[in-house]
């Protein structure tokens, strides 16, 4: 019978917190949950013949519950849906195998939690906000240079040109609520992860870590940027097991 790996924790506090913990915890089909160790690392698993693992909402849901109460107790490193592997022994050679980068991770997210966030806009009301920015800035001498060589062609190539500068104003923009985010979490020591401009509604897609402790002070300070920017829309996620924030290529 295979096993199932939720997660890998530092136990170097309490070796003895994570049995005490596990008694009382069950984990997808009300299968019991053990540890299996090596030092300061243990993993969470469960014996599960793979053949049988549906990999469905439900358990997905399970799992997770599984990983989220974990997480209020340890530090710890979130594994994969549906990560197996054969037996014990395969678990402790894989932990003494990536013992010191297993570590070092769990340093890194220690005492922190994981925060997404969400910026969405209406993007009509973006496009004419911007047009309006970009017509106020425009040079009256190219206005008249554009009217004396007015032709078909002259209109297109002036459309698309617009909508170059349009869709460049709009970057800007979202490095610019960017860049004040940004400003902002360094005051909390966050580590940061951004992509901009996801769809045409939701314009930034972040991930922050930071010590537990933040939390209230994070969510003030993304209520005080909201106010800044009256026509977006911030959705703050979270708390969550550092799921983003983990970098171990297992051998």
């Amino acid at each position: 019978m295979e096993k199932l790996i939720y997660a890998i924790l530092s136990v170097k506090s309490n070796p003895e917190k994570i049995n005490l913990f596990l008694s009382g915890v069950q984990g997808i089909g009300d299968i019991d949950l053990n540890a299996v160790s090596v030092n300061e690392l243990s993993t969470v698993v469960c014996s599960l013949h793979k053949a049988d693992f549906i990999a469905d909402k439900l358990n997905a849901i399970a799992y997770a519950g599984v990983i989220d109460a974990l997480a209020k107790e340890f530090t710890l490193l979130p594994m994969r849906f549906g990560s197996f592997m054969g037996s014990d022994e395969e678990i402790v050679g894989m932990l003494e195998r990536n013992y010191d980068s297993i570590r070092q991770n769990l340093e890194i997210v220690e005492n922190k939690y994981e925060f997404g966030l969400k910026v969405f806009c209406d993007p009509e009301q973006i496009r004419i906000q911007l047009s309006e920015d970009l017509d106020a800035g425009k040079d009256s001498a190219l206005d008249a240079e554009e009217e004396k060589g007015n032709s078909v062609f002259r209109t297109y190539i002036n459309k698309k040109l617009k909508e170059h500068r349009l869709e460049e104003s709009r970057l800007k923009f979202a490095d610019s609520v960017i860049s004040m985010i940004s400003d902002r979490l360094s005051e909390m020591n966050a580590i940061s992860k951004f992509k901009k401009i996801i769809t045409e509604t939701n314009i930034i897609d972040a991930l922050f870590l930071l010590d537990q402790e933040r939390k209230d002070e994070l969510i003030n300070t993304i209520i005080e940027i909201q106010n800044h920017y009256a026509g977006l829309k911030f959705v703050l996620t979270g708390p969550w097991p550092p799921y983003s924030f983990v970098d171990v290529a297992i051998k």
